[in-house]
Formats: structure tokens, sequence, C-alpha cells
């Protein structure tokens, strides 16, 4: 082995998730297989499929800084763009430099030039990217190989009745490559028509519009879906406006996208880490330059989700042999086994136990007594248990996706901003992003220690008398300056005073959460805080009204949940409406929603008048 590093040069950034634990799989394996040579890394950052006309330069200038005394021993591509971009390098000295590939595709396209009129209209043709014009690049590696005509085929022995095939794929090399694998594909079903959901032309608003259009007989494939024609970037959140879009399509997916929530199933690639698999072979070119190792085609198998399976009423029976099946539901014995378990053993012990009494003749009534409460204990233990871990696990879950989201996007821009990427207005845009997730997730853990505090009863009121009139215009006044809105709010009562003996920064919070929700879900309209007093019942009344989108009858329960959020899309943790009804109930309260207002939303919460002070702990 000669003392010249070995290069890797990832399509994208090296932090993340999967190209991170491909290079670090492969240097921990190389390195434990005896690997001597130094590992150097190069990214070329590759993002939206609008500037794929600069990667051949880009791919140019890594590959000018490892000439003479500092050429590759060999080099190792990451992603499809590092791959497309070396191949159209006129370079004689790339030649006799072994070349592996991995995280790509053998469906490809060559990439654009300078030339090229309109990259949102360019038809490129797909090409095999180990076919025999370009095998002599490749030394050896793991690519994915897409199976269209698979996947058509599912679908119409799941729906014969298919006239149209609507494809989606964003502005990504892999999009543009796989659509164009797509159109070449679809010259095998002349009977059938190809609609194009192409992310270079459309938004993820403007997709979701033409998702509504789609005629009958349709079926959705899904292709990929991270980058739109803005190079906005989206996840699973754009998906799931997708699927709201069109409840009743049919969905199959030919990468994974959308599988496991929204996909019924697809002829997909068994994807996996490939970073030690290449390290066996790179050391086995370094130990034998005469050998050549076979680039090796991940295979791709028929999954399906038997759940979404049965929502749209096909028997499993029906689905071809050897299919896949994930969210099985386990049987009754796998699913309470440890139940069935502890239910035996407490059955034996009361067997053995009641032979006991019966040997003994005596306190056979007292010991069967004493038996049957503990048996009763036991099963109350065992109920309360398992309640408990689902709150645990339902509380976990939700606390997931909460922090997650904002952790995402303050990581997300935080890695834009060191990049130096964008002008100072974009980056200032950026810091702003990062700023208002930063207090998103401050207030999310307020609100959890908040809701802990409220639920374990560690919250004492510190009640004093105070003037609920006067306090509720100061909140008015506090929104309206601290919120950026277009709304009006407005305070309405009778009572110019009114002293009310009440825990003041409790009242406050129960109000500022209720006029923050009205002013979110309300866009320059009118938002009204009211004070009445009813003296027959002997409480205070409140009430926070608004003009805004309302909420649904079924959901007015629901509102008061953890974590539920009406629109995902607006920001918020879920837990405000939560809180105001511990506090509400702490003081000896209600709130609900107004069922008979239908001009927008209507929360009334009430106080009694006479409360007793508590004693703090």
């Amino acid at each position: 082995m000669s003392d010249n590093p070995i290069l890797i040069i990832s399509s994208y950034n090296p932090d993340s998730r999967n190209t991170a634990t491909n290079i670090s799989e492969f240097i921990e394996e190389y390195n434990k297989l005896g690997g001597t040579n130094a590992v150097q890394i190069e990214n070329m950052n590759c993002r939206s499929f609008s500037e794929s006309f600069l990667w051949k330069d880009r791919m140019a200038s890594i590959l000018d800084k490892y000439r003479g005394n500092n050429k590759p021993q060999l080099i190792i591509l990451l992603g499809q763009e590092a791959w497309a971009s070396y191949l159209s390098q006129e370079d004689s000295i790339l030649v006799d430099i072994p070349v592996f590939s991995a995280m790509a595709s053998r469906n490809a396209i060559i990439l654009p030039d300078s030339t090229t009129s309109s990259l949102k209209k360019w038809m490129p043709e797909s090409i095999d990217f180990i076919s025999d014009s370009l095998t002599h690049q490749i030394e050896g590696g793991f690519v994915y190989e897409y199976n269209f005509e698979d996947n058509i085929k599912f679908i119409r022995s799941l729906y014969p009745a298919i006239e149209n095939i609507a494809f989606i794929s964003d502005n990504t090399y892999g999009g543009v490559s796989i659509q164009a694998y797509a159109r070449k594909e679809m010259e095998k079903f002349p009977e059938l028509n190809l609609i194009l959901l192409d992310g270079r032309t459309h938004t993820i608003y403007t997709i979701v519009e033409e998702l509504r259009k789609l005629p009958p007989n349709t079926a959705l494939l899904l292709g990929t879906w991270r980058v739109d024609e803005n190079d906005g970037y989206f996840m699973r959140n754009a998906t799931y406006a997708m699927m709201e879009a069109i409840p009743t399509v049919p969905v199959f997916s030919i990468t994974s996208i959308g599988f496991g929530y929204w996909a019924i199933g697809g002829v997909m690639p068994i994807y996996r880490n490939f970073g030690k698999d290449i390290a066996h072979q790179v050391i086995n070119k370094l130990n034998d330059p005469h050998i050549h190792n076979q680039v090796v085609i991940i295979p791709n198998r028929l999954i399906v989700d038997s759940r979404k399976v049965e929502e749209v009423g096909i028997h499993l029976e029906s689905l071809p042999s050897g299919t896949e099946l994930i969210n099985l539901d386990t049987s009754f014995y796998e699913e309470y086994k440890y139940q069935i378990w502890a239910g035996v053993t407490i059955l034996a012990t009361l067997t053995i136990a009641l032979l006991v009494s019966l040997f003994f003749f005596v306190r056979t009534k007292r010991l069967k007594d004493s038996l049957e409460v503990s048996e009763a204990e036991l099963r109350v233990a065992k109920e309360a248990a398992e309640e408990s871990n689902r709150l645990k696990s339902a509380f976990l879950a939700n606390m997931s996706h909460e922090i997650r989201t904002p952790l995402n996007s303050i990581v997300g821009f935080s890695n834009v901003l060191a990049m130096g990427v964008g002008t100072q207005e974009e980056q200032y845009s950026y810091s702003e992003i990062i700023q208002a997730n930063s207090d998103l997730l401050l207030r999310l853990i307020n609100d959890i220690l908040d809701i802990s505090r409220l639920e374990t009863g560690k919250v004492t009121l510190t009640l004093e008398m105070c003037d609920v009139v006067q306090l509720s215009q100061q909140v008015l006044t506090t929104m309206e300056y601290s919120k950026k809105t277009t709304n009006k709010f407005v305070f309405e009562s009778e009572y110019t005073t009114f002293e009310l003996n009440t825990d003041n920064q409790r009242m406050q919070q129960v109000m500022i959460n209720l006029l923050s929700n009205a002013s979110k879900f309300t866009k320059n309209g009118t938002i009204t805080l009211s004070f009445d007093v009813d003296k027959v019942n002997n409480k205070a009344v409140f009430a926070v009204t608004d003009t805004g989108c309302g909420i649904p009858p079924e959901k007015r329960d629901a509102v008061f949940e953890r974590f539920e959020k009406l629109n995902e899309y607006v920001q918020g943790t879920g837990l405000g409406l939560s809180i105001c009804k511990l506090i509400t109930s702490k003081w000896g309260g209600d709130i609900w929603v107004d069922p008979d207002y239908n001009d927008g939303a209507r929360f009334i919460f009430t106080h009694p008048l006479h409360i007793k002070t508590e004693s703090k702990s």
C-alpha cells in the first residue's frame, strides 16, 4: 500500500445522518481491517436540481486539490450527484484511479450544462450508470435499482380499473432522474396515462392543489419529495399535507417515501448502510490492485402495510406470494404474553394456597377472603400500571415530536448560517427562524413544567384581592403591543371595577393563553375579552370571543387534551388550553367552548366569587 489518501466525496453535508453513518462505519471498519492510508472527506453540498450545472465545476475544484504527490489511492463517491459529476469530468488523470460508489441508483441522467435553456422543462433521458458504456469507470460499490414496471403491475393487480398513474418527484437530482426513469418505463404501458407532478415546477402548496384535481381511476406513485420549486426543504409534514388532500386515492411508493403511514405498499429497495461493506472492498483492492470488485445491485422487495390494506378493503390473501407485511396485528398471546403468565402465576399461587388451607382445616374462610381481596388488589394494581405505562408512552411520543420539530429547525438553519450561505438579508431571516424556534422550545418546556406541577398538585394558589376589570384591560393592552397581529382587541363589561379574591398570576396566565390562542386562528378580525357576574350561581364569568376559523363540534372537548392541535402548521405546543383547564379546576371553576357561537370560537371560564385561601405547602 502507498501513503496516498483515500478520498471520499460526498454529495451532501457529511454531518447529515445517513452520510455521517456511512462515513463513520467505513472509517471504523477500514481501521479495524488494518487500513493505513489517510481518509480525506470532501463535500459537494448539492442541494436542489436548480444548481446542477454548477456541480461539474465543483467536482473539478475538489479533484484539483488532489494531484501530483497528493493523488488519491482510490475515490469513494457517496450519492448520485457526486457520481454524475465525476463521470462528467474530461480528465485522463482519473482513468487509473479506482472508484467506488454508494448511496446512488443505477437509474440516472447525464448532468445538464450551462447551455440548457430551462432546467424546469428539461426532460432528459434515463441512463444506466452500470451499463457497458460506463462500467469501466466503476471498481465496486453498492447501488439501488428501482423497479417501476413491477410497481405498475402490482398497482393494476389491486386496482384493475386504473387508467392514470400520477407520479410525484421533487426538485433534486434524484427526483429528476427517477422521473426520467418513470417516463421511460411507462412506454411499456401505452394504455395508461402518466401524470407528472414535478417538484421543479411546483411548491408544496400548488402540488396539493394539483392532487385535488386528479381524475377518477388514478393511482398515485410516490418517487421523491424533499425540495420544491423554491428550493424549500420538506420532509414528512409535506406528505401529510398531500395525504389530507386526496384521502380516497390509492397511494403506492417506489422509494419508501410515505410508507408506514400513507402508502399502501410498493416494490422498493432494501435500504441500509454500506460503510462496512465498502471498507472490505477497498481493503481487497488495496491488497491486490489487480482484483476487480463487483458493483452490488441492492435487491427490491414487495412490502405492504397491512393496516392500510385493511383500510381500503383489500384482503391479505389476494396479495402476491412473498409479500412482506408490516404493521401486522400480533396474536393475542404475543400481545399479552406477560400478563397471561402473570395471571397463570397468580392462579397457581391461589391454588397452592387453597390446597394448604384445606390441608390444615384452620382459618379456611379467612384465608380465602384474604386471597380474594389480594387478587382484586393485584388486578387493580395491574390495570393502574398498564394505564400508567400507556400514558407515559403517549406523553413521550408527543414530547419527542414537539421537541424535535423546533430542534430540527434550530440545528438545520444553524448549519446553514455556519456555512455562510445566502445574502445578509437571508442570513438575518435564518437567525429570526432560529430565535422563533428557540422561543417555541422554551415555551414548550415552561408549559410542560407548568402542567406537570399542576397535575401533581404541587401548585398552591396565592390568593389576594384583585380588580379583575383593571387586570383584564392590562392584559389586553399587553397583548395588543406585544403580538405581531392585525387583529383588534376589545374589552366588554358592565362593570368599571370588580374586586375578586384570586391568584393574580394564574388569572393572567389563563387570559393570555386564551387570547394568544384566539390570535393564532384569527386574521384581521376582532378578539373580545368580556367579564360578567353570575350572582345566581355565585360565579365570575369571563369569555374570550374571536372571529376566526372556529372549532369543529367534534373537537370542542378534545382541544383541552394535552398536545391537541387543530392545525399542525400553526405554531404552538398544544398545552395552553390543557393548562387553562387545570388552573380553572384548581380554583374551583370550569372552562368550555360555547356551542351556540358560530362566528368563530368563544371560550368561557368561571371563577367562584368567594374562595377559601389555600395554605402554602
